[in-house]
């Protein structure tokens, strides 16, 4: 059990959530002896063409999230104690001599990566490399982003910082890489937990332009500039959280994690559990599996399944051509399909890219011999269907390898994220792997980013006990076991 009383500072909280499609500016203030959370700001989000390029709106993003935190300072009068910020791992922003974003940071769908993975692929084995650094060689991963770089005559020593850690060092924080986060890059050493130096240099690769590990929960500055001004930021802690979104949805469950495997339910679908050591096996990276970091020690022990990407850029098609569709309804319609052609291999590299979604879908139906969807008007549902029957289908497939790889035997499944809402997918994931589903929280990586400050405040570092006691004052859901 928490005492309140360890928390002297009764100013208010704040969690900024950056995600793929969206992000999100939440507050946590006190009302008594129980913190309470609310969302204040919301900010559409998504990769942008830039000629051949696919990158983010980096200044769009950072003026929600300045809008978001004057709307935090106007609320909680009593003042701010600290703001956090978590995201999706691997993209990072390079800086010029400025220290300002020397470009708009690339998105890690970048077609650019294919080819730098393949200059790794020539200097490092795919099974030394993940023996060294856990993380499955995907071709998101930073370590490609940044040999991409080089290929494209980026100078090899500009300095560059992760998403989330970058949105610190704008509002004032030091130019740091929380542990979480790094873990994602597939260049930080597995014993030490640092930056892999040798790597770096097999590689051609510039130690000296990455910036230092922290670990979650660390305070990297105060709050500077022009909103720091305002009497609720006078004197605020920047907090590097567990900054990568999914270490910080996986705080935030309450259940038992020896018993429980967790599927983190939005752009991508991560399918998994936390484990004490890391399994580096070659039988886990043959099937998929990644080693990243967890808030409070050990490992978040998973593998990446496409997930709400697949609908959404169905949904962008479907819009492009005058077919406004609401999720809501669609999943109600989709829950009333009888028959479907088949299913998809929903990781099948084709539908990883943006564009044509429903076109993308028939073309691996064709491949399996399989009827096609005619992409007409009314035939949306079935599209719905085929995705979520699919996800359900893949995420068992994951499950049986997950307890073979760890030797566990799982009782539930907890789903966080976006996804959780999504009855349909729970109920089909539920039938495909014969185990309860349950809800998380949609908003878990708020949850978990909030969860972590507060540990954070009474230990001066996260213990997981103390993360998910928090967990559970922040709310009720999920907290059945």
């Amino acid at each position: 059990m928490i005492e309140t009383s360890q928390i002297q500072d009764r100013r208010a909280l704040v969690a900024i959530d950056l995600g793929a499609e969206s992000c999100r500016v939440s507050l946590l203030r006190w009302q008594g002896d129980s913190p309470r959370i609310s969302l204040l700001h919301r900010i559409a989000n998504g990769p942008v063409k830039d000629g051949e390029s696919l990158r983010w709106p980096l200044e769009r993003i950072l003026a929600g999230v300045e809008e978001g935190l004057r709307k935090a300072a106007a609320v909680a009068t009593e003042g701010i104690r600290s703001i956090a910020v978590d995201g999706w791992a691997v993209d990072y922003v390079r800086l010029g001599p400025d220290g300002k974003p020397a470009y708009a940071p690339f998105c890690y769908r970048d077609e650019r990566n294919i080819a730098a993975k393949a200059v790794v692929e020539e200097l490092i084995l795919r099974e030394e490399h993940f023996a060294q650094t856990g993380a499955q060689p995907l071709r998101i991963n930073t370590v490609y982003q940044l040999v991409a770089d080089g290929l494209a005559g980026v100078d090899p020593l500009a300095p560059w910082v992760l998403l989330p850690e970058y949105v610190l060092h704008w509002l004032g924080g030091r130019r740091v890489a929380e542990y979480t986060n790094a873990t994602h890059t597939g260049l930080v050493d597995l014993k030490t937990g640092d930056w892999s130096r040798p790597l770096f240099a097999r590689l051609g690769l510039a130690i000296e332009a990455a910036p230092p590990i922290v670990r979650p929960g660390s305070c990297v500055g105060k709050l500077t500039g022009e909103l720091s001004k305002l009497p609720a930021f006078a004197d605020t802690c920047l907090i590097a959280p567990a900054c990568h979104d999914t270490a910080s949805a996986i705080a935030a469950i309450t259940a038992n994690l020896a018993h429980t495997a967790y599927i983190v339910s939005g752009t991508w679908s991560l399918v998994g559990t936390v484990v004490d050591r890391p399994v580096t096996a070659k039988e886990a990276l043959d099937a998929g599996f990644t080693n990243q970091g967890a808030a409070a020690g050990g490992y978040c022990f998973h593998t990446n399944v496409n997930g709400m990407w697949i609908l959404k850029q169905c949904m962008d098609s479907w819009c492009s051509l005058g077919r406004e569709v609401d999720l809501a309804r669609l999943i109600t319609q989709a829950a009333e399909v009888n028959s479907i052609p088949g299913l998809i291999p929903v990781d099948a590299p084709d539908l990883l890219l943006a564009g044509e979604m429903p076109v993308r879908i028939n073309r691996e139906l064709a491949h399996l011999g399989l009827a096609q969807i005619p992409d007409e008007p009314g035939n949306e549902a079935f599209f719905a269907r085929v995705i979520f029957a699919s996800l359900a289908s893949r995420y068992a497939s994951v499950l049986r390898h997950l307890e073979e790889l760890t030797g566990r035997s799982f009782q539930r499944i907890t789903i966080l994220g976006g996804g959780s809402r999504n009855s349909l997918l729970s109920r089909l994931t539920q039938e495909s792997t014969g185990l309860p589903v349950f809800a998380g929280e949609a908003e878990g990586s708020t949850l978990g980013n909030f969860a972590v400050q507060l540990a954070a405040e009474t230990t001066g570092g996260p213990s997981s006990e103390l993360v998910r006691a928090w967990a559970t004052r922040l709310t009720t859901t999920d907290a059945s076991s």
